[in-house]
C-alpha cells in the first residue's frame, strides 16, 4: 500500500488550517431537548474526502434503526455517556473511547437508550452532504407532523440512507 497522488504542489505549505473551539454552538439542533450536531469538518471544508461531526445526544431516547449506506463509509468514536451501537448483529452499550467501523453496505444503528446525555464522533468516508440530512431530520422534527411512509423513504433514498 503506498501514499495516494498528492493534492497540494506547493514548496512551502499554506496557513489554510481551520480551527473550532469546544464551546462553539452547535450547527443544528434535532428534537427539542434532544440531539446538538456540530459540523467539525464538514464536506466541503473537508474538500469531499470526509465529513466529521459530533453529537451531543440529550437523555431523551433517540437514534436512527438499523440501516446501512451504499456510497460512504460511516465511523462511531464515543466520547462519554453510554450509547447503543448496532454492528449489523448485536446491540453493544458502547462507553467512552469504544469505536464501530462500518464500511459500505454494512448494517448498522446507534441510540441513546441510558436516560443520560451522551456524546461521540461521527466520520463518513468519503465526503458526502450529510449536513443536508442533518438539517432536513432537525426540520422535521421541529414541524412535529407525522410523515407517511412515501416521505420517509424518499427522504432516506435522497441521503443514501436504507432501512434494514
Amino acid at each position: 500500500m503506498s501514499y495516494p497522488m498528492a493534492h497540494y504542489w506547493g514548496e512551502s505549505g499554506e496557513n489554510t488550517a481551520t480551527f473550532r473551539f469546544g464551546t462553539t454552538a452547535p450547527d443544528v439542533l434535532i428534537g427539542a431537548g434532544g440531539t446538538e450536531v456540530h459540523y467539525l469538518a464538514s464536506t466541503s471544508s473537508a474538500k469531499n474526502v470526509f465529513g466529521l461531526y459530533r453529537l451531543d445526544m440529550g437523555p431523551r431516547p433517540t437514534g436512527p434503526a438499523p440501516h446501512f449506506h451504499r456510497t460512504m463509509s460511516e465511523s462511531f468514536f464515543v466520547l462519554s455517556g453510554t450509547i447503543n451501537l448496532y454492528d449489523g448483529e448485536q446491540w453493544i452499550d458502547a462507553e467512552a473511547g469504544d469505536f464501530l467501523h462500518v464500511p459500505e453496505g454494512a448494517v448498522h444503528g446507534f441510540r441513546n437508550e441510558s436516560g443520560e446525555p451522551a456524546s461521540m464522533l461521527m466520520l463518513f468516508a468519503p465526503g458526502v452532504p450529510r449536513e443536508s440530512f442533518f438539517e432536513e431530520i432537525s426540520e422535521i422534527a421541529a414541524d412535529k407532523r407525522p410523515m407517511s411512509e412515501p416521505e420517509w423513504a424518499e427522504l432516506y433514498r435522497r441521503h443514501d440512507h436504507y432501512l434494514a
